[in-house]
């Protein structure tokens, strides 16, 4: 394959896997969104707490949509590991998301419904770059790529012998009846 078409290739890939990542964070926004809102107009719990109750359901219905079917295809060995690195990347990438919300909420006193709603995913925007770079890079690892055949191996090598054979005169000895 050519160079060009190996970057063409791997450029499919990563826009595959973007768009997978993408539609699974799209469902972990509604479900961040809608339990945020139910907790923040149905209980007394504070703004950024109800946040963090919200971005950790999220989270839970991500990692259930990421592992089997975004990165599916992806080293399932050692499971403990994996989701022990996702719940701590997604725990950074908590931070990343409620820190704007809290800064906004109580930095600046904006904390009405909207602004809330706004901060929150401006918050949820930021953490999910962090979260794309550190799931793909360090919890869902692809698979290292498998040798070739040992047939396609020892091609070459038929090729170079075939070569030398075409290339060698031949005496003719004598006919055998």
């Amino acid at each position: 394959m050519s160079e060009r078409g190996a970057l063409r290739a791997r450029l499919d890939l990563l826009a595959r896997e973007v768009a997978k990542f993408g539609a699974v964070g799209a469902v972990g926004l509604l479900v961040n969104i809608a339990v945020f809102n139910l907790l923040r107009h149905t209980t007394d719990l504070q703004v950024v707490r109800a946040s963090v109750l919200a971005t950790f359901v999220a989270i839970l219905c991500n990692y259930v949509g990421f592992r089997y079917w975004t990165y599916r295809d992806r080293d399932k060995t050692g499971r403990t590991r994996e989701l022990t690195l996702f719940l701590l990347f997604s725990a950074a990438g908590a931070v990343i998301e409620n820190g704007v919300l809290y800064l906004a909420t109580y930095g600046f006193d904006w904390n009405s419904p909207v602004q809330s709603n706004v901060f929150k995913i401006l918050g949820i925007g930021i953490a999910t770059l962090f979260r794309f770079w550190s799931y793909r890079t360090w919890v869902f690892k692809a698979l290292p790529a498998e040798p070739p055949p040992a047939e396609e191996a020892a091609r070459p090598a038929e090729r170079f012998l075939e070569q030398r054979r075409s290339t060698e005169t031949v005496e003719p000895g004598p006919v055998r009846n």
